[in-house]
């Protein structure tokens, strides 16, 4: 009969013997393969989905970490070509125009190769679905997060997410499971810690907590009467004015193959992890909310609304669960008057300009309605209410959907959106920032780009950030759907991919509005850049840059320092100094002329972006 102490030595011996088994297990699967590691050329860091392509077409795609783990018969201890290619990102040619390289394929052995980014956003990893770190965990290289495929979840539509108590709570569209093809069409759901509550720093991934059936799978947290499928929108966290939060979203009924047929109001009840209809809009409802929800303090009447950024952030209404559970209480920003079937008519001020206000009658210029529109000539291409101008090449970007938050670190509204029918048709994503939610919103840059394959939804991620904004994390949905591409990217196809964008990077100094403005009370004039002062009104005159640039001179508008551009370029109009005989100066754009007695000045002071 064994002693207390000698049956804690036996079980402590037998515990070291499985370890050490288990140890001898990993090591030996990990020394058949090589370990291919694809870091970005500039940071360092792995970079995920990067294909590798043998030149018999064998194709093997980086992890989360940048890892591949090779083992192929009959082409280990060789000298093997990989073709290496990656959505914006490029690896350099060789003497003979391929993007590629040999990597010798000893087992055991790491080899790390170096991808240039093009994108100025880096993309990070994978959120959603199985094998995040798959080829990690071959070769037992370590990394952040369970992997275990959570919620059985193979994959993901679009996402929602807001914070409450000590968590973020996610919702995303239709998603995939494991053992079937048809997985859970009513909104699945889940939460992770906020960072500082024990969440993972957003550099290194997202820890989930799926809300789940019996069986594992995703349940389904919005089974709203009704048929077809339940996907969410326009996610909205209220402080109601008993001190209580309440978490409200827009739902909508969808029949196949995309037919919307209802929307309306529904109310996330925590204890049971599911979503109540509240409210549906009626069938006649001129203003729909569309996309992700920014809190913000009117300046006009003090009211705290939810604007919308879906294409553009102009519907609001107020943040009041009385006010959202109101049809008639959601505004548009608009230039439309009246609409009859699909007949528009658009409002213009005197000068020519459209003329935008608030109103609960008339729809937003969406997408389809600025087509019409601009091929009836009721407005131009650059006037269409979901237009940017791309400050490369000066031509309009038609924006799909995307999110915009106030950014502590560039004190402005930044919005970050995917265009329609670009170089991808729904795969490039564009930076571009303003003073207010409703802009102006003109010049914008590319941040994220894609070879023929869709990357839609994007939605910034205030909650995570730590340094004060100057870190913007942001994901979308990576899917072939809607592309034309035939071949999904296996693993990462329907799921969610983060990526990080500094706001310091020098390609993101874009053109703010310079406005002559007028203050109301004494009627005295000054420049601004950007932002208007309380009390001062007017509109933009031309646009110019905040801060220093390459090519950029300093110039002084008053009191106001802005930088102007010292050649020309697309969409760019030279600015000359005009001066009088008392000495007193004024500043026109070319073509136009300065009062009567001013003198313009032969050298220009630089060239500025149009209005």
């Amino acid at each position: 009969m064994m002693t207390p102490l000698r049956s804690i030595t036996y079980l402590l011996i037998t515990c070291l013997v499985l370890v050490l088994l288990l140890m001898s297990e990993v090591n030996a699967q990990s020394s058949q393969y090589t370990t291919i590691r694809v870091l970005d050329a500039e940071t360092k860091r792995g970079v995920p989905l990067v294909e590798l392509k043998t030149v018999n077409d064998r194709i093997y795609y980086t992890d989360s970490n940048g890892v591949v783990a090779f083992y192929e018969p009959g082409l280990m201890n060789k000298q093997v070509f990989f073709h290496v290619k990656s959505h914006g990102y490029q690896f350099p040619k060789d003497g003979f125009g391929y993007r590629g390289t040999k990597i010798q394929t000893t087992p055991g052995k790491t080899i790390t190769i170096q991808i240039n980014r093009v994108n100025i956003a880096e993309r990070l990893y994978r959120i959603t679905g199985q094998g995040i770190y798959r080829d990690s965990q071959l070769v037992g290289l370590p990394y952040p997060i369970s992997d275990d495929v959570p919620g059985n979840v193979m994959g993901s539509d679009s996402v929602l997410c807001e914070s409450f108590g000590d968590y973020i709570y996610w919702f995303w569209g239709d998603t995939n499971r494991i053992k079937y093809p048809l997985g859970n069409f009513h909104v699945t759901g889940a939460r992770s810690r906020l960072v500082n509550t024990g969440g993972l720093d957003p550099d290194k991934g997202v820890e989930f907590e799926y809300f789940t059936r019996d069986d594992g799978f995703a349940k389904e947290t919005a089974r709203l009467e009704g048929e077809g499928l339940t996907w969410l929108d326009c996610l909205m966290k209220t402080y109601e004015d008993d001190g209580t939060n309440r978490l409200f979203a827009v739902f909508m009924k969808v029949k196949a193959p995309l037919n919307v047929y209802q929307r309306g109001i529904a109310e996330f009840n925590f204890d049971e992890q599911v979503w109540i209809k509240r409210m549906t809009f009626p069938e006649s409802q001129r203003v729909i909310p569309r996309g992700h929800a920014l809190r913000y303090q009117d300046r006009q009447d003090d009211n705290v609304y939810f604007y919308f950024a879906g294409g553009m952030p102009f519907v609001r209404v107020p943040a009041k669960a009385e006010a959202i559970l109101s049809a008639r209480e959601y505004q548009a920003y608009t230039p439309l008057t009246h609409s009859n079937g699909n007949y528009y008519r658009v409002s213009r001020h005197g000068s020519g300009d459209l003329a935008y206000r608030w109103t609960t009658t008339a729809s937003v210029m969406t997408d389809q309605i600025a087509s019409k529109l601009i091929a009836e000539k009721k407005i131009a291409e650059q006037e269409a209410s979901n237009s940017l101008v791309d400050i490369e090449t000066g031509k309009i970007i038609r924006t799909q959907h995307g999110s915009v938050y106030y950014n502590e670190w560039r004190r402005r509204y930044t919005l970050i959106v995917s265009q329609v029918r670009g170089s991808s048709l729904l795969g490039e994503i564009w930076y571009a920032e303003s003073p207010e939610p409703v802009g102006p919103w003109k010049y914008a840059r590319k941040i994220v780009s894609h070879d023929n394959y869709s990357f839609y939804n994007p939605k910034q991620h205030p909650l995570l950030n730590d340094d004060g904004g100057r870190t913007i994390y942001f994901e979308g949905t990576y899917t072939n759907m809607f592309s034309g591409n035939e071949s999904p990217t296996p693993g990462y196809n329907y799921n969610q991919i983060m990526y990080k964008v500094d706001v310091e990077d020098d390609r993101l100094n874009l053109p703010l509005p310079v406005t002559l403005a007028r203050n109301t009370s004494r009627g005295t004039f000054r420049w601004s850049i950007g932002r208007l002062r309380n009390g001062y009104v007017g509109v933009p005159e031309f646009y110019a840059l905040e801060r220093q640039a390459n090519g950029a001179r300093e110039i002084s508008l008053g009191s106001e320092k802005v930088w102007v551009a010292t050649e020309d370029g697309p969409n760019r109009i030279a600015l000359f100094e005009w001066t009088n005989d008392s000495g007193n100066t004024t500043v026109r754009l070319e073509g136009i002329d300065a009062p009567q007695g001013y003198r313009r000045n032969e050298l220009k002071l630089g060239y500025v972006w149009k209005k």
